[in-house]
């Protein structure tokens, strides 16, 4: 589906969700590396060197008037909306990779790389880790689970367009991402970091909120950065396409000693589990005026504490009561070599953070 003689030149890229986590990354590494990009999001782009597309995903029609004067020869599709069912999900995602897909119909697309996740393993937000799940660590050619998910309903979509219209693809899998993105609603290095920020101000502990099976158990998790050079590899690297692969950052580690590393950063004191789960959204319930007050004092860029803390999904990630370890043997083989290591990637993001106005300096 790609010819070898492809050059940074020669491609033009299409990131949906631009301006999201793992949107936002994929902007930065295109255009460092002298592609020419094309953000598509609901939210303006901080760089003014991508031109910026704001359309309906919902609408064919909007879609091809907003796309109207791009050629994009790579697709990166990053986009999510939640819905309160899963059967909702599936009408929604799909729909929109559908649009987004048949609005680039007689372009010259080659290939569209589609990011879903773990929950491709572990089932929809209804019935997350409910039943029998794969053993760990997961990998690409496990079945799929015998319940509705929008992940299926969207490689149902690439697939059926691929096939009519002659592009390659690939599926990126990753785990929970971490990355720079406000507004997002699944962002657990800005949640916890928010988190930790609010500790210090109040002098309290900063207290884990999962489970005793988190707390203890091996896990992984997915820097945004990598998960670009993971899609840009499958998108241009030759005889990869037409998989789905798993990416995460390559280490594991347990909460246990990740906790106490992160406390350090901030300077707080760090409570692992302790008889039970005491979830974020019980912990931070009525903390709007407190990050309201730390955010006038450290002049820092988002005072509404809704958009740069997503309480419901890191309780979701940290309350799993199953051991989450991901294979990444299927890229490796292939010949993607990226790694970060997990603690690194915080730290870095915590600067970054900082440098950016979202958390307070130390002082």
């Amino acid at each position: 589906m790609r010819s070898s003689s492809d050059t940074v030149e020669t491609r033009s890229a299409l990131v949906v969700g631009a301006s999201g986590i793992a949107g936002s990354a994929l902007v930065d590494r295109l255009a460092d590396e002298g592609w020419d990009v094309v953000g598509l999001s609901r939210n303006p782009l901080r760089r003014r060197d991508v031109r910026h597309v704001s359309a309906d995903l919902n609408s064919v029609e909007d879609l091809r008037e907003g796309l109207a004067g791009e050629s994009p020869t790579h697709v990166f599709y990053t986009a999510w909306s939640r819905m309160n069912t899963e059967q909702e999900n599936i009408e929604t995602n799909a729909g929109m990779l559908r649009n987004v897909l048949a609005s680039l119909s007689g372009k010259p697309v080659k290939h569209v790389a589609l990011m879903t996740g773990l929950k491709h393993y572990l089932g929809p937000f209804e019935a997350y880790a409910a039943g029998q799940m794969p053993d760990t660590p997961f990998r690409e050619s496990e079945p799929r689970l015998p319940t509705p998910n929008f992940y299926y309903a969207q490689e149902d979509e690439l697939w059926a367009a691929a096939g009519t219209q002659g592009f390659g693809w690939s599926v990126h899998r990753a785990h929970t991402v971490i990355g720079h993105a406000v507004g997002n609603a699944m962002n657990m290095g800005l949640t916890l970091a928010v988190q930790a920020s609010i500790c210090r101000e109040l002098g309290q502990p900063f207290i884990f909120p999962g489970s005793e099976t988190q707390w203890n158990s091996l896990t992984d998790m997915t820097d945004s950065g990598l998960l670009a050079d993971h899609m840009i590899w499958a998108a241009t690297a030759d005889n990869v396409s037409d998989e789905a692969y798993n990416i995460v950052n390559g280490d594991v580690f347990r909460w246990r000693r990740m906790w106490p590393a992160l406390a350090a950063y901030f300077g707080v004191e760090p409570v692992g589990y302790a008889n039970e789960p005491r979830p974020l959204q019980q912990q931070m319930r009525g903390m709007e005026g407190v990050w309201a007050g730390i955010a006038a004092r450290h002049g820092l860029a988002e005072p509404d504490l809704a958009r740069v803390a997503s309480w419901w999904h890191t309780d979701g990630d940290l309350g799993r009561n199953l051991e989450v370890v991901t294979d990444m043997s299927k890229s490796r083989l292939a010949g993607f070599t990226g790694y970060r290591r997990t603690e690194d990637a915080f730290l870095r993001l915590f600067d970054r953070y900082r440098a950016d106005g979202l958390i307070p300096a130390m002082p």
